[in-house]
């Protein structure tokens, strides 16, 4: 049965609204199949939605050449974003989809030790100071996991995807202030176009259009700007 059979064996007005709307943001031009891929998994597990949208958008990620590897790494990435307890239903359940599906467990080397305990922060200055400001415990929990993210096991992220990812995490959390901009920076600084950027929005307008629409009204000032 097709993920659409099963959103009609749900309710099938209900199916043919939210085909129409994948549609129609789907083809939103400026994102990669595998940022759209990534976008639909950040969705799921902020929403939380782990049931029929995570597996359906898993298996699409799977079709379109992004691996259980990746989406892994994505998780782990996006978790102190996110907090740990949801990343952590996220891999519940894509462990589970891995068992239903047959797929293989990756076999994943750890990360450095060096880097699991406090040390010199990969955190651009002027945010690490911000932090300190806030508090110094708060800036020694943000050099932690700024300097686990830097271990080779989250190579395959691009600056572009990472900031990307944190954007909708910011949109579905409505954290539209400092965080969103800057990693909205990020996803600039990575090679993405205003446009590209504006592309994230328009895409995650699926997931909650009122989140968007309060989204919209900081990134068209920052982009101004």
């Amino acid at each position: 049965m097709s993920d659409l059979d099963r959103l009609t064996a749900l309710d099938p007005a209900f199916a043919r609204m939210a085909e129409a709307t994948a549609r129609f943001v789907g083809a939103v031009p400026g994102l990669t199949e595998r940022e759209k891929v990534f976008l639909r998994v950040v969705a799921d597990v902020c929403q939380p939605s782990l049931g029929l949208p995570f597996e359906a958008h898993v298996r699409a990620g799977l079709a379109a050449g992004v691996s259980v590897v990746d989406i892994r790494t994505l998780l782990r990435f996006i978790a102190y974003d996110t907090g740990y307890p949801a990343a952590a239903a996220g891999f519940e359940r894509l462990v589970e989809l891995e068992e239903t599906l047959g797929l293989p467990r990756p076999e994943l080397p750890l990360p450095a030790e060096d880097l699991l305990a406090p040390g010199p922060s990969p955190l651009p200055p002027p945010v690490r100071a911000q932090l300190a400001e806030l508090d110094p415990h708060f800036a020694e929990f943000f050099d932690l996991q700024s300097r686990m993210r830097t271990d080779p096991g989250f190579a395959g992220l691009s600056e572009r995807e990472r900031g990307f990812a944190t954007m909708s995490v910011d949109i579905h959390y409505q954290t539209l202030g400092e965080t969103f901009t800057a990693h909205v920076g990020r996803a600039l600084r990575g090679g993405a176009s205003p446009d590209d950027v504006r592309s994230v929005l328009r895409f995650n307008a699926q997931f909650g259009a009122t989140r968007v629409w309060q989204a919209w009204q900081v990134l068209n000032v920052l982009l101004a700007g």
